[in-house]
């Protein structure tokens, strides 16, 4: 059975809450449940993990990759335009990895505009909303 992670960094634990005209209503666990569900129809094994810290992160991508996983589905959150360390972390591990992002950043202020983890992913999804997760995870499970 493959198995895929579902990554997401800071501030996400807070979907439905914060800002909700950009996140939408649906909480995390909303969206993993979904994706949990959507996991078990193709045959796949689906570990969530969220963390508002950069190292947990880290340490989370790293065992994945040594526990056998194929893939994660990775929304680093603010992470994406300020972390080298969480940027390496992806390029060292050999998980193959989607980027992520709810709200279409390139609409959004300029800084965002900027992705350090991107070029060591194979795609990137951004501005579809919770819907891009289940692309990221359809993509990984069928390559």
């Amino acid at each position: 059975m493959k198995q895929i992670g579902i990554l997401n960094g800071p501030n996400l634990n807070r979907l439905g809450k914060r800002e909700p005209d950009i996140y939408g209503h649906a909480t995390l666990d909303d969206l993993h449940a979904q994706l949990r569900k959507e996991a078990t129809a193709d045959g796949i094994e689906l570990d969530c993990f969220q963390s508002n810290h950069e190292g947990e992160l880290i340490d989370k991508l790293a065992a994945w990759a040594d526990g056998g996983f194929v893939g994660a589905v990775i929304n680093p959150g603010a992470f994406t335009h300020t972390s080298v360390a969480l940027r390496d972390a992806i390029a060292g591990t050999g998980l193959r990895c989607v980027e992520v992002h709810i709200s279409n950043i390139y609409r959004r202020e300029e800084f965002r505009h900027k992705s350090l983890t991107a070029p060591v992913c194979e795609a990137v999804i951004s501005g579809l909303g919770l819907h891009g997760y289940s692309a990221a995870l359809a993509f990984l499970a069928r390559e």
